[in-house]
């Protein structure tokens, strides 16, 4: 769970009432100075580190009660060292509650991806179907591969890619997710393949920047190359690998 919840807490708790300043723009104002976006940009950080509460609006209302209290000097409604701790339990139960949730519906969709023509449900759960056939050789998790990728989850919410970027990527084959272990294996150089990776063989119930816990992910991957593997596609003469902005599945 991130340290960083009872952190900011214990920030918070440590803050002086601000000094009267002039009155606040409208919520949906323009931000007009550095200082606004930076202060936005705030808003913005400590709203994805809540992202395992899932909150309703009025909980978030709540939290922003909270917040206001606390800055401006009001009372506390709760005492901050009997609640505090309390935090990190809620954000651990609602996590788990929220990855339940996610491996139902990512069954079923993996279910429905695995009765597509040419599709093969492996035994580790990854539904593999080759979109084109390559042919150059196969590698091995020794190897490191270069690759195009896009990440999608189920409901077509892309988390990355590198065609996007506008760059294929490298990495070794033995440092990522096991489903891309698995399945890029499958893969020819010159070739490319649909993976469907059910949570327990890509980020389980932790999750990761922009993949909810429990989720089920939707991989296109086609495989370039393998660098230094001679006839293995233009990665076979690489330059130096370089780590995409967000890591590969695994890292």
């Amino acid at each position: 769970m991130r340290r960083w919840i009872l952190c900011t807490t214990l920030a918070l708790g440590a803050c002086k009432p601000a000094a009267p300043t002039a009155p606040a723009p409208a919520a949906n104002a323009p931000l007009t100075t550095d200082d606004q976006r930076t202060l936005y940009a705030l808003g913005l950080v400590m709203g994805q580190r809540m992202d395992d509460f899932s909150l309703t609006p009025a909980e978030l209302a709540v939290v922003q009660r909270g917040i206001a209290d606390k800055v401006t000097g009001a009372r506390a409604q709760v005492e901050l060292n009997e609640w505090g701790p309390r935090i990190n339990t809620m954000a651990q139960a609602r996590q788990g509650r929220r990855s339940e949730q996610e491996k139902v519906r990512g069954r079923a969709y993996a279910d429905t991806a695995a009765r597509e023509t040419g599709a093969e449900r492996l035994p580790s759960g990854l539904v593999f179907r080759t979109l084109r056939e390559g042919n150059g050789p196969t590698p091995t998790p020794a190897n490191t591969v270069r690759v195009h990728y896009r990440g999608t989850l189920i409901d077509g919410t892309e988390f990355d890619s590198s065609y996007t970027r506008g760059e294929p990527v490298e990495f070794p084959l033995n440092g990522v997710v096991p489903c891309w272990t698995e399945g890029v294996q499958r893969i020819r150089v010159g070739g490319k393949a649909r993976l469907v990776c059910p949570s327990d063989i890509a980020y389980g119930d932790r999750g990761q920047r922009g993949i909810p816990p429990g989720a089920t992910l939707n991989f296109e991957v086609e495989l370039i190359g393998i660098v230094g593997a001679p006839g293995a596609g233009d990665a076979a003469v690489a330059p130096t690998p370089t780590a995409p902005p967000t890591p590969p599945p695994g890292h």
